[in-house]
Parts: C-alpha cells; structure tokens; sequence
C-alpha cells in the first residue's frame, strides 16, 4: 500500500487534534495570564488575546475549531474509504468465502471501525487531555492556525452560527457566547495548586479556600446565641444602665423589650457617655439605635454586604416569626475569613449576661 495514503490520514488526524486542542485550550486559558504575557512582549499571546478576552470572538474561535472537527473528520472517512476499503477487500476475501459485495461491504466495516478507534484516540482523546492539562501551552501553539481557519472559515461559521441562532430562538432557549466560567470547586483547586507551585503561602490558600466557601456558610452558623449576650432592658433604670455600660468592654450593647428576643436596637456607650455630659436624662428609648435585622439563613457572604452598604458592624439575626437568635457582627465574619477564634465569655453584672459583641 502506497505510503502517501498513510501520510495524508496521518496528516487529517493531525488536523483534527489541531482543532480539538484549539478550542480547548481556548475555553481553558487564563485571560489575566495571556494579559500579562500579551504586556511582557509575548507575540503569539498579543494575537490569543482579542479571541479570549471577548465572549463573541471566542465563540467565533470555538465555531472555527468545531467546523474543522467535522470537516477533517468527514475527510478522514471519505478519503479511508475510497483508497484503503478496495485494498482490504481481496485481502478477506480468501478469508471469508463470500461474494464480492459482502466481502467489500465487510472491508468497509473492518475501515470504519479500525479508523474510528484510531482517530478517537490520538484525534479527540489524546489532544483533549493535553489541552486540559496545558490550556495556556496549547492555546498559544495552536493561535497561527487557528487564525488562517478564521479566515478560511469565515463564511460558513457566520453561516452555521445564524442557523444555530435561528433555532434556538425557535425553540425559546436563551443564547449566550462562550464564556470562562468556572465553579467554586474548580477555584479551590486552582488555589491549591498555586500552593503547591510556590505562588502562595499555605496561609493565604487558607484565607482564600475560606472566603470563597463563605457563602455556604448561613448567619446561624456565625452568630452569637441571645444566651452569650449582654443585654439592657428598655425599661432599666439609670444606674443599672450605667452599671452594665461601665462593666461591658463592648462599644455597644443590645437592647430589648420585655423579652430577649425583642431586640430593638443598639446602644452606643458614646451616646451615653454624651447623654451624662450634658447632664441631661437618661432615656434608653432615645439612645437607642435600629438595628439591622438579617434572616437566620441568609448566607455569610450577603451578610458581610449588608453591614459593609449600611455602614453598621453588627445585625441582629431573626427566625421567620420575626424573633431573635442572637447577633453577628463583622468581627465574626472577619474571624471566619481569617481563621480566628472567636473571643472569650465576658463577666457581667447580669446573671443573663456572659458576653455582649461589638
């Protein structure tokens, strides 16, 4: 058998590993890291970028790599079946004692599938994995011809990609350029692997695996339970308040109404200490501030939002009945980021009171 007939599907399976990799790699690279390849001088990462760095672009690429897919791998069966399917074909059929049309039609089988197995493994699978494995690499190496396919392609990817458009919206589903996405597990893992390469300390991976997981962790989760608080009465007379104040190390105490889960606000010491100053009376409805009310399952991460855009540094957390149970402050989420445990119980005057928060 001719070597040129080796060479030529040598050469399409090649094309269709080309490709493969090629829109791998595209959906796999880092922007910030072509970026700054692209802004250290890099030539091949100055033309990868406009296709990565815009969603429409890179849908263009990704179309390109997948219409060389299909094309190289239409003509790698088209071209096996016309030179190496009669060439089989007297070779079984010594073998099978059959008629030359099923002889032929097995030879074609026997191609097919032969060709299949070949190409699955070093035109897909093969090129996939790299690709995976080494987005940045590979993106990069496979930038100049995917450029010319660009170009070549041009019309049947605007072709195909209107065709596609049509359909979806027929069919009323949403259609959205490619994108890199990727999900928190996904994050984590490349945190982790930053560690292991050196470009974080054990630390900072911590810190980060932390706020990245912050979300999934629930204001119940972080808060302080009423029981661990001290608290003021509305009601409380003004040596009572001034003794709690003066024994509490915190900056602010939580008041409440009748029952502990009533908490009505926040009392600053400040307010108070102005309050005696002025030696005017001491009114603890007056002095008291509202207090930002977060539900009980409402995630860490929107939690830390709402204190930062209201500008408080502490809410009070609620059940679904409106009741509190207990307060969390950005001292706790900071701690949770950080690492830090919480601090210890505080004495009180107040057999109710073990620890009020700031």
């Amino acid at each position: 058998m001719s070597p040129t007939v080796w060479v030529v599907l040598a050469v399409l399976i090649a094309a269709n590993a080309l490709y493969v990799a090629a829109e791998f790699g595209a959906v796999g690279v880092r922007r910030s890291r072509v970026r700054r390849m692209a802004e250290d001088g890099s030539w091949l990462a100055q033309r990868l970028l406009p296709h990565v760095e815009d969603p429409v672009a890179l849908d263009r690429y990704v179309g390109a790599s997948q219409v060389g897919i299909t094309v190289s791998s239409l003509m790698v069966g088209a071209y096996a079946q016309a030179t190496l399917t009669g060439r089989l074909a007297p070779l079984l059929e010594p073998l099978l004692h059959a008629t030359p049309a099923a002889v032929l039609s097995v030879a074609a089988i026997v191609v097919l599938v032969g060709l299949t197995g070949f190409q699955l493994i070093l035109g897909e699978l093969v090129p996939k994995a790299l690709a995976l494995q080494y987005p940045t690499e590979t993106a990069l190496a496979t930038v100049l011809p995917m450029t010319w396919s660009l170009w070549t392609f041009r019309p049947i990817i605007a072709l195909l990609n209107g065709a596609a458009l049509l359909f979806l919206r027929l069919l009323g589903a949403a259609t959205h350029a490619h994108h890199h996405l990727h999900s928190p597990e996904e994050i984590d893992l490349l945190i982790a692997e930053s560690r292991d390469g050196g470009l974080l300390e054990p630390q900072e991976q911590q810190r980060l695996s932390r706020a990245l997981h912050l979300g999934r962790q629930k204001a119940r989760d972080l808060m302080v339970r009423l029981d661990r608080l001290t608290m003021l009465e509305a009601s409380a007379s003004r040596d009572d308040v001034l003794q709690m104040v003066a024994a509490s190390p915190f900056s602010r105490l939580p008041v409440y109404r009748v029952e502990r889960h009533t908490i009505i606000g926040f009392l600053r010491a400040k307010d108070l200490v102005d309050r005696i100053a002025a030696d005017s009376p001491v009114s603890l409805d007056r002095l008291t501030r509202p207090a930002l009310q977060v539900q009980d399952d409402l995630p860490a991460d929107r939690v830390l939002a709402l204190l930062r855009e209201r500008r408080v540094h502490s809410a009070v957390v609620i059940d679904r009945e409106g009741h509190a149970l207990g307060l969390v402050t950005i001292q706790d989420l900071l701690g949770q980021l950080l690492g830090l445990s919480r601090a210890p119980a505080v004495s009180a005057p107040s057999d109710k009171s073990t620890r009020s928060r700031a």
